[in-house]
């Protein structure tokens, strides 16, 4: 590979699928593991890799965790995949193709999968991810969740090879994720978004209705009314906890 290029990952628990996600970047120069506590065999399959260097610290929201991690990279080009991303052969061809420009950063299509299934429905495709950017022209936003690579200074490009994600593998990964995201959600948006108990069934009841009819999310069956139902109780619960730590915050 021309340009060196360092992977950035941020792990916990994820030891499902690291095995094909550190076999799919073996040929980088660099692969920084950053992990937040793991309490499973995430370091013990990471150590098989000679290109891999493990970091343990703490969890400070998405965007921030994950410009430390680029901060720990040795090179100044940064491919940001998750732990649960990975990176296909075509992609793989298409980055060492390119003649890198600071100037620009590059977005993947990225292929969502559930219950071992490509899912073309519910705003899941088509999804493009901006994810190799240099680190000297832009970084993350310090949002908590929900966070993206700042993009208003830079040409994005559009590259035609896939990431492969594998979104969940079951029922508790929906739950886990629900809980986790509607956590941070509430923490960052404490006292400057406005919320209630009406707001938070308005959201949950017409997100539903988005993916389920308006993203056809009726056409994936047992799939799409799975990711429906999931996508609508995580926008209630979101509002919900915004609406208990804004009561919190005002006492």
């Amino acid at each position: 590979m021309g340009t060196m290029i360092s992977v950035t990952i941020l792990a916990k628990n994820s030891d499902k699928h690291l095995d094909e996600v550190l076999d799919s970047v073996r040929t980088f120069d660099e692969v920084v593991l950053y992990d937040t506590g793991s309490q499973d065999s995430t370091f013990e399959i990471a150590k098989k890799y000679s290109n891999v260097t493990i970091y343990s610290e703490e969890f400070k929201g998405f965007g921030p965790t994950h410009n430390e991690a680029s901060s720990a990279a040795k090179n100044d080009w940064i491919l940001s995949i998750d732990s649960d991303e990975v990176v296909t052969p075509e992609m793989l061809q298409e980055i060492e193709s390119l003649e890198l420009d600071k100037n620009k950063v590059y977005s993947f299509p990225r292929h969502n999968y559930f219950n071992g299934k490509w899912i073309r429905w519910c705003g899941w495709y088509p999804d493009r991810v901006v994810r190799l950017y240099n680190r000297k022209k832009t970084k993350f936003s310090e949002s908590m969740v929900h966070e993206a690579i700042v993009t208003d200074r830079v040409e994005k490009i559009s590259m035609t090879s896939p990431i492969r994600h594998y979104s969940y593998d079951s029922i508790d990964d929906f739950l886990d994720k629900m809980q986790r995201y509607s956590s941070l959600f509430a923490e960052q948006n404490q006292g400057k978004k406005s919320s209630s108990l009406l707001k938070a069934i308005f959201r949950g009841f017409w997100t539903f209705l988005k993916c389920y009819f308006l993203k056809r999310g009726f056409l994936g069956g047992y799939e799409g009314f799975v990711i429906s139902a999931y996508n609508g109780h995580t926008a209630y619960y979101k509002y919900l906890k915004l609406y208990e730590a804004n009561q919190r915050r005002s006492k």
